[in-house]
């Protein structure tokens, strides 16, 4: 009888812990067109970043950028990316739109020729 409560109550676990529900929408929900400016506004920053290592001082941190110009502190940020990121495929879209608009800028800053992919990146020789 104690075995067949256990296997029971098991079972009502199991079945209970199954259920798949995503984050909550945050408190202070960013739009999903604001946040894919933001991702990708910090995309910029980190590339200058480190194009630009011996002047990282000079650059603003994510959290202090964030908040002077989308007035958006990092924990906000930090939940609609995880309510974002619950969703792969939107989250892989917003990306792509990230990614096309830096290709976008690099086409436009380059005499609209897009830029040769490197074979050799990261290959040391």
């Amino acid at each position: 009888m104690k075995k067949l409560i256990l296997l029971f109550t098991l079972l009502l676990v199991g079945i209970t812990s199954c259920k798949e529900e995503g984050p909550k929408k945050p408190k202070h929900f960013i739009e999903k067109n604001k946040m894919v400016d933001m991702m990708y506004d910090l995309s910029i920053l980190e590339a200058a970043k480190a194009q630009n290592i011996v002047y990282q001082n000079n650059f603003p941190t994510a959290k202090n950028f964030l908040k002077k110009k989308y007035n958006v502190d990092s924990l906000t940020f930090a939940e609609n990316t995880k309510y974002y990121a619950s969703d792969l495929k939107e989250y892989k879209k917003m990306y792509e739109t990230v990614k096309a608009r830096i290709d976008e800028d690099i086409k436009k800053n380059n005499g609209g020729k897009p830029i040769a992919p490197n074979n050799d990146a990261g290959v040391v020789r």
